[in-house]
């Protein structure tokens, strides 16, 4: 590989539209959050080439590129998806979260108790501040 092919990790993550600003890509990396080729990148100055896997950890989802070509400009997105080769695991379904994730379902009508059902409650339990 000839140096020119090598760019920073910051200016790669900027050019290929991971993140709106080249700040965010440099604290992205210097956060520990992307990985080249199973390595942590320390600090924005690590340098990717073609052939070089990133795994980058965002807020919801994992995103896992091989680096095509190294970047010019930051152009429109097809030209940004020209960068890199998507091998991002499928996201999961809503309908395959863990039974113990998902919300317990009411019935209708059945949620907060209304100021009357809260009156009934404490007659009941003998704190009525009315009588």
């Amino acid at each position: 590989m000839e140096g020119a092919a090598r760019q920073r990790i910051d200016k790669w993550l900027f050019f290929a539209r991971v993140v709106k600003s080249r700040s965010l890509a440099a604290k992205l990396a210097s956060a520990g959050r992307v990985r080249i080729n199973r390595d942590k990148a320390s600090q924005p100055s690590d340098f990717v080439k073609p052939g070089d896997v990133l795994t980058i950890t965002l807020e919801r989802r994992i995103l896992v590129y091989k680096v095509l070509d190294a970047g010019k400009r930051r152009g429109p997105s097809e030209e940004a998806r020209l960068l890199y080769e998507d091998m991002s695991p499928p996201p999961a379904a809503k309908g395959d979260a863990p039974l113990d994730a998902m919300v317990p379902l009411r019935d209708a009508g059945s949620g907060r108790p209304t100021k009357r059902d809260r009156r009934e409650t404490d007659r009941l339990r003998g704190h009525d501040p009315f009588s």
